[in-house]
Formats: C-alpha cells, sequence, structure tokens
C-alpha cells in the first residue's frame, strides 16, 4: 500500500494557488505549433479544453462517439452553474463556495483541487456570457441566480431548464472557430479502444470508427481523457444510453489508477421508473427544489389510496401531509444535499408512504410557490382584489417562466399536469464522483496521460453539490488543464511527431482488433442488454442507495461470476469492418462488468457512511451518516490487476489546513 502524492503547492491558502501558475515552465507560443494533443470526450470539459488549447496554438484532436459534438451528454444538464460572483449580496464568497464543496463533499475531497475551483468559478460566467450564452436576467438586465440543494445563499447561474444544452453550445462554437482555423481536427462518431504508451508515456490512441468499423492509429505528445461519468453500471441511471466507462477504464488497465469508484450520487428529482422494459431514466433538475415542496401522506392508508387511484393528491388536506424535509432538516428544507434528500425519500417509501403504483415515489408539489408567486404579481399590479383563479394564472405565468421546459418534459412523459398536481418523483443514479486518480495538474499516473470533468475524482469528495458538474467540467477545460499541460509539454518541443507505425502502436492495434473478433466469434445465445440488466439489478439491490457488508460480499461473487458467463454465452451478430451497435455495446459492457466488481470491493472497504457512500452498519439513531474520519480520511486509489478482487489498493491522505473537519449537519 502507498500514500501518493498530488503534487500539491506549498504555501498559505491566501498564495498557494494564486502563485502556482506563475511557475509553470509555459510552452514557447512559436513552439505549440509543433505539438499534438488528443481529446477524447467532446462535452463540456472535453469541448471547452480543445477549444482554449487549439486557441493556445497545439493542434488538437477530438474524438466522440456522436454524430456531433453538440450531442454530447453535457447538454441534458439542467438547473444551472455555480459560479461565486455575489450578485445577490447575499454573503457568497470564494471561500464559502470552497467550504460549501468541501462540507457537501462530506470531507473527502482534496482540499487544493476545491479551492482553485472555487477560485476560477467567476472568470467561467464571463467566458460564457463573452460567448453569448443567454443566462437568465433578473428585471434590471443583471445576469439571475437561484439556490441549489446543499447552500444558504444564491449562486447557480441559469438558462432555464437548458443551461448545459446553452453552454455546450456556446464551447462547440470555440470549438468550430478552431476547426475553421485548422487548429482541431474532429472525428465523430468515432469510440477511443485502447491507450498507447512509448517509453512510459501516453504517445495516442486506438480508435474505431463506428459507422464503417476502421480502426486506426492515432498520435499524439498528450493524451486527455473527458469521457464523464459511469453512471450506467447500473442499467438504469439518468445517463444518455451511450455513456460509458470504456476510455477511463482503458487507461486504467494501461496503468492510471482509479479512486473512490464507490462515491455514485444518487439524485432526488428523478421521474420514477414505470416499468421493466424501460432503457433509461428521465432527471427533474434540482432547481425544481427551490419552489417545489416535497412530500408523502401523513397516513399510510391515504398514500395506499393513492396508489390504488382512489384518491388523488389534490384531496390529500395541508394538516394530512407530511413535509418530511421541512421536517427533519428545519434549517435547509427541501435544499439538503442530494444524498440526503434520497435517503429521506427512499425511507418514507420503505415505510410504505409511497405514492406511485410501485410504492416508490413521493411528490414535488408547487402548489405554495404558485399562490405565493401570484400574489406577489398581483399585489405589483395593484390588483389587490383578484380572485384565487387570477391569482394562480399570474403565479403560473412566473413558474413557467423560471421552469416551463422542464413542466413540458414531465407532463409528455408522465401524463399530468404538474401545475395543477404534484410531480412524482424517486432517487436514480446520476452522477459518479469517483473517476480516474488525477494529480494537482490534472494528470493521471501515466505520464502525458490527462483527465477532466465527470471522468476524474478530484472535486466532489463523496457527494456532488448541484450545479457543480458544468463549473468543473468548464474550469478543468478553459482555466486550468490549458495551464497545467503546458508544464509537461514543455519537455516535448524537440521530440518530433510521434509516429503511429512503432511496435507499441501496433501491438495495441492488434490486441483491440483480437479482443473485438473474439466477441463476433463468440457463440453465444444471450443479447449484451440481457446481461447489463443482470449488472444493473445486482448494483441498484446491493451497491445503491444503502449497501451493507453481507450485499457486498454477494455483489462481487456475482458479478464475476456474471463476467465469466458473458464472455462464454453473450452473442454478438453483424462483423468487426461495419456499423455494429451491439458489437459497441459488448465492449462497454464488457468494462462494466469489471468496474463493477470494483465498485462493490471499493465499497466494502470503506467501513463508514459519507455522502453517497451509505453503509447500513454506520449510521445514527437518528438515520444518518456516520463517518470515520480517524481510519478513512483518505482517497481510495486503486492499482488494476487482471484478477479484480486482487486489485491493489493505494491511500491519498487527505489534509485539511483551511477549514474545520466535523460532522456534517444540515439540520
Amino acid at each position: 500500500m502507498a500514500i501518493l502524492n498530488s503534487k500539491i503547492p506549498e504555501g498559505p491558502i491566501s498564495e498557494k494557488w494564486t502563485n502556482h501558475k506563475s511557475k509553470i515552465n509555459l510552452v514557447n507560443p512559436a513552439n505549440k505549433r509543433h505539438l499534438d494533443i488528443i481529446i477524447v470526450g467532446t462535452g463540456l470539459a472535453g469541448g471547452s479544453a480543445a477549444a482554449s488549447l487549439a486557441e493556445l496554438g497545439y493542434n488538437v484532436k477530438t474524438f466522440c462517439y456522436q454524430d456531433s459534438p453538440r450531442r454530447a451528454h453535457s447538454i441534458a444538464a439542467q438547473g444551472g452553474i455555480n459560479a461565486a460572483k455575489n450578485y445577490q449580496g447575499d454573503g457568497d464568497s470564494i471561500y464559502r463556495l470552497f467550504y460549501d464543496t468541501v462540507k457537501g463533499g462530506d470531507y473527502r475531497s482534496r482540499e487544493a483541487n476545491v479551492y482553485r475551483l472555487a477560485e476560477v468559478s467567476a472568470n467561467i460566467i464571463d467566458q460564457c456570457v463573452a460567448q453569448g450564452v443567454p443566462f437568465a436576467r433578473d428585471y434590471g438586465g443583471l445576469l439571475d441566480n437561484r439556490s441549489f440543494g446543499g447552500v444558504q445563499v444564491s449562486r447557480t447561474f441559469y438558462a432555464k431548464g437548458q443551461t448545459g444544452q446553452q453552454l455546450l453550445l456556446g464551447a462547440y462554437s470555440a470549438m468550430n472557430r478552431q476547426i475553421h482555423r485548422g487548429k482541431i481536427r474532429s472525428f465523430t462518431r468515432h469510440e477511443m479502444l485502447d491507450l498507447v504508451i512509448v517509453d512510459g508515456k501516453a504517445r495516442g490512441i486506438i480508435a474505431r470508427n463506428m459507422v464503417t468499423g476502421e480502426i486506426a492509429r492515432h498520435s499524439a505528445h498528450a493524451v486527455v481523457i473527458a469521457t464523464g461519468g459511469y453512471g450506467n453500471v447500473f442499467f438504469l441511471s439518468t445517463n444518455a444510453m451511450g455513456c460509458n466507462v470504456t476510455a477511463g477504464w482503458k487507461i486504467h488497465k494501461k496503468g492510471a489508477f482509479f479512486a473512490n469508484p464507490c462515491f455514485t450520487q444518487i439524485h432526488p428529482t428523478c421521474i420514477p421508473v414505470s416499468g421493466d422494459n424501460q432503457s433509461k431514466l428521465t432527471l427533474m433538475s434540482e432547481s425544481l427544489r427551490n419552489d417545489g415542496r416535497i412530500w408523502v401522506p401523513k397516513k399510510k392508508e391515504d398514500a395506499k389510496a393513492i396508489r390504488e387511484g382512489q384518491l388523488k393528491p389534490t384531496d390529500i388536506s395541508e394538516a394530512d401531509r407530511d413535509y418530511f424535509l421541512e421536517r427533519r432538516y428545519p434549517s435547509f428544507g427541501n435544499l439538503v444535499p442530494r444524498d440526503v434528500a434520497s435517503r429521506a425519500a427512499k425511507e418514507r417509501c420503505d415505510e410504505g408512504y409511497g405514492v406511485n403504483i410501485t410504492g416508490e415515489a413521493v411528490f414535488l408539489d408547487f402548489d405554495s410557490a404558485i399562490m405565493r408567486y401570484g400574489k406577489e404579481k398581483a399585489n405589483i399590479s395593484g390588483s389587490t382584489n383578484s380572485s384565487d383563479n387570477e391569482i394562480r394564472a399570474l403565479g403560473e405565468g412566473v413558474i413557467e417562466q423560471k421552469y416551463g421546459n422542464l413542466f413540458q418534459m414531465y407532463e409528455k412523459i408522465a401524463d399530468e399536469n404538474p401545475y395543477k398536481t404534484p410531480m412524482k418523483i424517486y432517487p436514480a443514479v446520476h452522477y459518479t464522483m469517483g473517476g480516474v486518480w488525477v494529480d494537482y495538474n490534472l494528470m493521471t499516473t501515466i505520464p502525458g496521460c490527462y483527465c477532466i470533468g465527470e471522468a476524474n475524482f478530484s472535486d466532489h469528495g463523496a457527494n456532488r453539490l448541484g450545479a457543480s458538474a458544468l463549473m468543473q467540467g468548464l474550469a478543468d477545460g478553459y482555466f486550468i488543464l490549458p495551464y497545467t499541460i503546458g508544464d509537461y509539454l514543455s519537455g516535448d518541443i524537440l521530440v518530433g511527431k510521434i509516429p503511429n507505425d512503432t511496435r507499441e502502436f501496433i501491438a495495441a492495434e492488434e490486441s483491440v482488433k483480437n479482443r473485438l473478433e473474439q466477441f463476433i466469434s463468440n457463440n453465444g445465445s444471450k443479447s449484451v442488454d440481457s446481461y447489463h440488466k443482470k449488472l444493473g439489478k445486482i448494483m441498484w439491490g446491493k451497491c445503491g442507495m444503502a449497501r451493507n457488508k453481507k450485499g457486498l460480499e454477494e455483489a462481487q461473487k456475482e458479478i464475476r461470476a456474471l463476467r465469466e458467463d458473458f464472455h462464454k454465452n453473450v452473442k454478438v451478430p453483424g462483423d468487426l469492418y461495419s456499423k455494429n451497435g451491439e458489437l459497441e455495446k459488448a465492449s462497454r459492457v464488457s468494462d462494466f462488468l469489471e468496474l463493477g466488481e470494483l465498485f462493490a470491493k471499493d465499497a466494502l472497504e470503506r467501513e463508514e457512511s459519507c455522502g453517497g457512500h451509505f453503509r447500513e452498519e454506520y449510521q445514527s439513531e437518528e438515520g444518518e451518516a456516520v463517518r470515520d474520519d480517524k481510519n478513512f480520511s483518505f482517497t481510495a486509489v486503486w492499482e488494476y490487476k487482471p484478477d479484480i478482487s486482487k486489485s491493489k489498493l493505494h491511500k491519498e491522505k487527505l489534509v485539511y489546513g483551511n477549514i474545520e473537519v466535523k460532522t456534517r449537519s444540515y439540520k
């Protein structure tokens, strides 16, 4: 077991990070045209990094499995992006954003990275406004803010419920400018299937054209992985069906350590599962918790009547409603962090108070907000004698302006009007705080291989606060990687172009071909999806919102057995050199079946509860998470072994010199 050094600069908090940039050995601009960078993934992190690095003069190749970078899953982000600008004058600051993020992550994130993230957050908003991102504005024309779970200030900038889409379009336009200049070569419908290492350094990738099936070698002086998270290891998640861990897992198998795989976020406001044949889940933005109140009936008989269709939620009087988050957490109420809200909803449903046909849903009600906003509008207009219907119409107009597209989405999916009847929501797998381990410069344990955005582990600890994912992705891409990668590349100025016909490239290409041909030639009878669904049931049942030793031990054995059966009996029709969706899925599910076992192993080793990792053995009498700071205040960093059960654990000790570590409380 080793203690990892995250290469954090020394010094007091006031000068530790601001002085760091000036010490970096940047590449002479005249020499950058000789340096090539591969970026895998073109979401917010990858797209912003590609645009910024090309602007600096590097030659960039981008790879994405979608037909366009603008179809990256970042487009699905709804609620907003955090930044410490204090536009509301409510006491926000860089330090407060830093503190809220560390606390929200249950004191399991790296202090230095989080502070740097808070520092650059304000620059992100200025950058995006300059790109034309249409952030919401208040009546006076200033950028508007709203609050998110886990904080008591308004620091979230937003564009209705389409923030991710608008930010991605901004990054995409910046990329297009560099494509036009010839500084970016964009490879769409390509998937990275292996990393090529030459003399100990990352020097390129092997990628497959998903339309023609062609497998090709691509060389560069550095490789950047920006492919998002691994939530689809659970099969049902809020992620797009194509989201996968392939790139991150391939570099892990080549020597990049993987950190905290069990730190996975369960989002509290998802449209509930509707049937066994469902392939993904739909998220309702956390921003809805600003104005929505979460409740279940106080009486089990009322909940049962609602499930059976004998009562409507509007039939339940105010006195017979249990606003359980407001009851349990009076200081934060409906704005507690996601892991806290999710566990509370699960507990109510497990006790028999669930409100949909499966018993796994709670209500998110906007009636109070509609009436409040309506009265405010009526007072402003002087219509103090308005009827309740007129007030309601005014209030619905305000809600429509703030969340209209989200309400439309819900009505299309659930066939219920959320203006008239409460939404039904239930927790679902959403984001992964774990990921590839990186140092302070965002480089993995493989020299020359970097990892940014959700694909790495660095900023969120055991739980991500809402609206911080977009902040991290754009911070990494626009303001961190473009500075730190120059330090590494400064040593490669005289190396010249990296050839792609060396034995390392040839061997990696042959390895990819052999692996894919094994799937094609496998004489099995079971579909890829059947294995993915079985894995998902194991993961959700034994590694999901609540975990225990017995279940995690069973999960490891069951996943190992499922993986062995998969490689013996999976059937992949079609051929290698053509468009083959089943082959793509087989490769990804193969990675999930390895990651799933490591996930369970990591959760079993961490004998505490913190953030999104909740071990049933370690909870208070009130059902709150109980951390063990004496024994588990570290990042669990795993070194790959072919036998996943023998993966080697390294520990990066977490040291906090600028905040007080204490029991996380939102009461």
